[in-house]
């Protein structure tokens, strides 16, 4: 199991940060996750591995003036 912005989620490994993104069908409004306190920007989302157990924040782009 995985938690994903507070919610557990099964976890099928291996699974990288692309393929949660995938299934939740988020990959275009996500461009920052926070997996255990590491912060892990879209270059890295097809390679980053998602370790069983991970606590995993979605953080998407905010913008305003």
């Amino acid at each position: 199991m995985i938690r994903v912005n507070g919610k557990p989620m099964a976890w099928h490994g291996p699974m990288t940060v692309a393929d949660l993104l995938n299934a939740l069908k988020t990959l275009d409004a996500i461009p920052v996750v926070r997996i255990d306190g590491k912060l892990i920007s879209r270059p890295a989302f097809e390679t980053c591995p998602i370790p069983d157990g991970a606590e995993i924040y979605l953080l998407p782009l905010i913008s305003g003036g």
